[in-house]
C-alpha cells in the first residue's frame, strides 16, 4: 500500500483532535474569565499590563488543566460511571484551580505591584480564608468544570466532527455524498456469548469495539453506529481516505494483537473480526426529534452489510468490493479476486476481492 506523509505525523488524529480540545478549553475558559473580571471591576481605570498578564496566566494554566481533563484524567476514569468522572475530576481540577489563582494573585501583587514576596503570599492567603470568597470562586470553577464536563461527554457520543455538524445544522437538508463504508463485526460472536455468558459478553464486547474503534478515529473514520458486536463507519471519498481505511483495519488488527494478553487473561479468547468496505453515494441527514442524529442510507450502505456478511459464507476475514479496488492504491497482490457473488437483495452479483493484508 503506498505512504503518504501521515504515517510520519509527529501527532496521530486522535492526539491532535484532543489538543484541540484543550485549546478550545483553554480559549473558553480564558474569556470567560475575562468578562467576569471586567464585570467585577469597579474602577473605571483598568490596569491594562495587569489585565494581560492574568489573561495569559489564565490560558496557560487552563491549557494544563485542560490537559488534564482530556488526556490524563480521561483514560484513569474510561470506566467509571459519570457521576464519578464528575465528583472525581472535579476535586482535581478545583485544586489546579487554586493553585492557578494563587499565580495570578503572587504575579500581580510581587512582579506588577513590587510588593515583597511574603507579603503576596500572606495576601493570597487572607483572601482565601475569608468565606465568601471562597465559596464564590469554588462555585464559579464547579459549574465551569460541569459545563466543560457535559460538552465533552456529548461530543464524545459522535465520532470527532460529527456533534459540530449537528450543531451547525450542515445535515439539516439531507446531502448525497460519496463515501467509503465499512461494515466491522466480530467473528463467532454467538458461541462466544454462549461461553462467556451475558455479562462477561457484554464485558468482552466493549473491550473489542474501545481497541478497534481508536483505530478507526485514528485514520479519520467516522463511526455511523454501534449494533451489537458490529461497527459501521464512514469516511468521505479521496484516494487518501480509501488508504486510510486499509491502514484502520490494520491499525484494528494490531490493536488487538497488542492486548492479546490481556483477552486471554480475561476471557480465555482473544478476538477476531471480519470487515466489508465499498464505495458511493449515501444520502446523510439529520433524523430525530428527542434524540437527534445523523443517519445515512442509501444502496452503498445495503451492499457493504451484504458484502461483510460475505465473510461467513466464503471464509474471508477482510473483503472489499470491485468499486473499491479500482478506487484505490491497492496492488494487485493485496487483493484476490473472489469472481462473481451473488448478495442477497442484488439482482445481479457483485465482483469481490479478498484483502491481504
Amino acid at each position: 500500500m503506498p505512504e503518504d506523509d501521515s504515517k510520519y505525523s509527529r501527532f496521530s488524529t486522535v492526539s491532535k483532535f484532543r489538543l484541540r480540545r484543550v485549546f478550545y478549553i483553554a480559549l473558553f475558559w480564558t474569556l470567560i474569565d475575562v468578562v467576569v473580571t471586567l464585570l467585577n471591576n469597579t474602577s473605571s481605570v483598568i490596569n491594562s499590563f495587569s489585565f494581560v498578564v492574568r489573561a495569559c496566566l489564565v490560558f496557560l494554566m487552563s491549557l494544563i488543566m485542560g490537559y488534564l481533563f482530556v488526556f490524563s484524567l480521561k483514560g484513569i476514569f474510561r470506566d467509571r460511571s459519570l457521576w464519578i468522572n464528575f465528583l472525581f475530576k472535579t476535586g482535581i481540577l478545583l485544586l489546579a484551580a487554586f493553585v492557578m489563582t494563587f499565580l495570578i494573585h503572587f504575579t500581580n501583587k510581587y512582579v506588577i505591584l513590587g510588593l515583597p514576596a511574603d507579603d503576596s503570599v500572606r495576601y493570597f492567603f487572607n483572601e482565601i480564608l475569608q468565606v465568601r470568597w471562597f465559596i464564590k470562586s469554588t462555585l464559579y470553577w464547579i459549574v465551569l468544570f460541569v459545563v466543560t464536563q457535559l460538552y465533552l461527554e456529548i461530543n464524545d457520543k459522535y465520532s470527532p466532527g460529527v456533534f459540530t455538524d449537528i450543531v451547525v445544522g450542515k445535515y439539516m437538508q439531507p446531502k448525497v455524498e460519496n463515501r467509503i463504508v465499512m461494515f466491522l463485526d466480530l467473528k463467532d460472536s454467538t458461541p462466544i456469548a454462549e461461553k462467556l455468558g451475558h455479562n462477561q459478553y457484554f464485558l468482552f464486547i466493549r473491550e473489542v469495539m474501545f481497541h478497534i474503534s481508536m483505530a478507526l478515529i485514528e485514520h479519520g473514520g467516522i463511526i455511523y453506529q454501534y449494533v451489537g458486536d458490529e461497527i459501521v463507519v464512514s469516511w468521505l471519498y479521496n484516494k487518501k481516505n480509501a488508504r486510510n481505511s486499509l491502514r484502520a483495519v490494520i491499525e484494528a488488527r494490531k490493536n488487538i494483537q497488542k492486548n492479546s494478553n490481556l483477552f486471554r487473561a480475561r476471557y480465555g479468547m482473544i478476538p477476531e473480526f471480519r470487515v466489508g468496505i465499498h464505495v458511493g453515494d449515501v444520502t446523510v441527514g439529520e433524523i430525530g426529534v428527542i434524540k437527534r442524529d445523523l443517519a445515512m442510507s442509501g444502496d452503498t450502505m445495503n451492499t457493504t452489510a451484504r458484502i461483510r456478511s460475505a465473510c461467513n459464507e466464503l471464509n474471508q476475514k477482510f473483503i472489499v468490493s470491485k468499486e473499491f479496488v479500482e478506487s484505490s492504491d491497492l496492488e494487485e497482490w493485496q487483493t484476490e479476486s473472489l469472481g462473481l457473488v451473488e448478495l442477497k437483495g442484488k439482482a445481479t452479483g457483485l465482483e469481490l476481492f479478498s484483502l491481504k493484508i
